[in-house]
């Protein structure tokens, strides 16, 4: 053998290698999925078991890397930036966006749903209508996630709604922001992860949410009051970039549908776990945990009233249909 011919069987061998070895890394995919909660929360504990089955069943071929605490995109801007390709997948509350549709925000209606089983119900008469209009912005969902029952954070007894007159009211969507209305309150719009420098600077004296939102911001160091009104179950929905998804070839679909598939039974046995929890670590930072007192539950329950019309009003017949729907449940 020559030796041009053995230079070249060196040639063509080390390309070889070095192709051997791009391969795997070319064939690599990696997503971003922004969310805008600490670690610890319970969904983003979710979304990190939810990422690691995704490796795991892929072999490392799809990695998810998981940015808490709107590290990358604030709670506002995650959905449009999966939209429109900054980002593979997204997970957010979606109530936030009722103002792009009544639909996006079913789950806030006051007292229509306020137990688990209840808001278990109220998705399954809803998700076909939603899983259409995200579709329709280019987004499929994967699965959805509820929070803990709603309740009430102030630092003065409250125990009729003439009493939250005057409070400034943290508002994250159209429903609380209607309820600062109704009860002469004064909404101001503050999302979680920026919920307790709100509180220490006196931004807001008064908000209504979860335990688990409670707990993350620390409420009990500027808050004395939780009243559990359990006046609704929200949820997070984690949506994936359609575009994206139809770029992975079947056997990784099919891995990121079963991972999701797993993910939504375990986030919602989390939530229903963790919400009693939630609470205990309100008493046990000396926080003040009650039921609604009679009066305050009876004008909350007028306001919930009012909220359903006037959402029923803006939804027209797909809402009502989902209402009606949920009602035959």
């Amino acid at each position: 053998m020559s030796l041009h011919n053995i230079r070249a069987l060196k040639f063509i061998g080390a390309a070889t290698l070095a192709l051997s070895l791009v391969a795997p890394a070319a064939a690599q995919t990696k997503w971003n999925l922004p969310s805008a909660y600490p670690t610890d929360n319970p969904h983003t504990v979710n979304l990190l078991a939810f990422a690691k089955d995704v490796n795991e069943a892929t072999a490392g071929k799809l990695q998810i890397t998981v940015h808490a605490g709107a590290s990358l995109f604030k709670a506002p801007e995650i959905k449009r930036a999966v939209m429109t390709g900054q980002a593979q997948a997204g997970e957010v509350l979606i109530s936030v966006h009722e103002n792009e549709d009544p639909l996006f925000g079913i789950d806030v209606i006051p007292f229509l749903a306020t137990s688990y089983p209840q808001s278990y119900k109220l998705w399954q008469a809803s998700k076909p209508a939603i899983e259409k209009k995200l579709a329709s912005q280019g987004l499929m969902l994967l699965f959805a996630v509820p929070w803990g029952p709603q309740g009430i954070y102030a630092k003065k007894d409250l125990n009729t709604l003439d009493d939250m007159k005057g409070l400034k009211w943290r508002a994250y969507n159209v429903g609380t922001s209607r309820i600062a209305e109704l009860v002469g309150a004064q909404p101001v719009t503050i999302q979680a992860a920026e919920l307790p420098q709100a509180l220490a600077t006196g931004v807001v004296n008064a908000f209504m949410t979860s335990g688990s939102t409670g707990y993350d911001s620390k409420a009990w160091e500027t808050m004395s009051h939780f009243y559990d009104t359990q006046a609704w179950i929200p949820k997070n929905l984690t949506f994936v970039n359609k575009a994206a998804f139809d770029a992975l070839d079947k056997d990784t679909q099919a891995a990121v549908l079963k991972a999701a598939a797993a993910a939504e039974p375990r986030g919602w046995k989390l939530a229903e776990e963790k919400a009693s929890w939630y609470l205990e670590q309100l008493k046990a930072n000396k926080m003040k945990v009650m039921p609604p007192p009679d009066a305050l539950k009876s004008g909350l329950l007028k306001i919930g009233d009012q909220l359903t019309a006037d959402w029923t009003k803006k939804a027209g017949p797909d809402g009502e249909a989902v209402i009606a729907n949920y009602k035959k449940m």
